[in-house]
């Protein structure tokens, strides 16, 4: 700032000096026959001089003025850029959770059935490999197909049918008609790892999971229902993904553009989502 301010009043002082000399020789000169000694041209001097000086100020404040719109300019797109950088990093570590969350879950799935059921544990094993293809090829991006993603889900639900078999009643609907529609990766995910986590397995009792999906002018109904028992949701306090992750995701990607709801009553667990896609020219 002092070194602005210092060559500010140098601009003003060398304008005003020339403004002072067109004035003497080039305007008043010819008009009126100035002295021969040079000593006499100062009152001529001084006075343009004075005069220059409200033109020398307009004319460096528009100048600092347009200085200052261009730097103002610079600065936004860099604080926009570094804003877009933060929310890329913001999502990238909220998918990174995800990513091994769902692995493992998987996994551990198979571990279990190689020991009673190898040809089941077989058959999710290419379940699973379709679903780390998914995971490897796709999910990098800022948005994804919104048919592949449905693809994606629609493996996870039937490793849970297999995992689980008799003791739950899985019912799910996934329907889309528009290719162009893209979406975010994984974002549907924890609903339904959340669904089946906490649903009621309490003796004598079989619970049940019920998944609507329906695309349609663009956008994203999404519906999950599972019955749940108090006993299973205090036992499993153990700081998963859970639906804090979704929600942030949801503001940061889609700011007013969805709606959530959340419920519970007489022990069933409802979550209801309207979100407004994406095409594939936004990407």
């Amino acid at each position: 700032m002092k070194q602005f301010l210092i060559q500010t009043v140098m601009v003003i002082f060398i304008l005003s000096i020339i403004f002072a000399v067109i004035f003497t020789y080039f305007e008043a000169g010819p008009k009126h026959q100035l002295p021969p000694d040079f000593k006499d041209h100062l009152p001529f001097l001084w006075r343009g001089f004075y005069m220059s000086l409200p033109a020398s100020f307009l004319i460096n404040g528009s100048a600092c003025g347009i200085k200052f719109y261009k730097e103002h300019g610079r600065i936004e797109r860099d604080h926009i850029l570094l804003q877009q950088a933060h929310l890329e990093n913001q999502l990238k570590l909220l998918q990174d959770q995800i990513n091994p969350h769902v692995v493992f879950n998987i996994l551990n799935h198979i571990h279990i059935l190689m020991k009673r059921d190898t040809e089941l544990a077989d058959f999710l094993l290419m379940k699973f490999s379709d679903i780390l293809r998914y995971q490897l090829y796709h999910c990098n991006q800022n948005l994804v197909p919104l048919d592949k993603e449905i693809e994606y889900l629609q493996n996870l639900i039937e490793v849970e049918k297999l995992r689980w078999g008799n003791e739950l009643n899985v019912q799910s609907t996934l329907e889309i008609s528009n290719n162009k529609a893209f979406i975010a990766p994984l974002l549907l995910i924890p609903f339904i790892e959340n669904a089946f986590k906490y649903v009621c397995r309490l003796p004598g009792q079989i619970g049940y999971v019920k998944i609507f999906c329906k695309e349609e002018n663009n956008n994203l109904f999404f519906y999950i229902e599972n019955s749940y028992s108090d006993i299973a949701i205090h036992k499993k306090k153990d700081g998963g993904i859970g639906l804090q992750n979704v929600q942030k995701r949801l503001k940061l990607q889609y700011p007013e553009a969805y709606d959530l709801k959340i419920e519970t009553d007489n022990l069933v667990y409802k979550v209801s989502l309207t979100l407004k896609l994406s095409e594939k020219n936004e990407q």
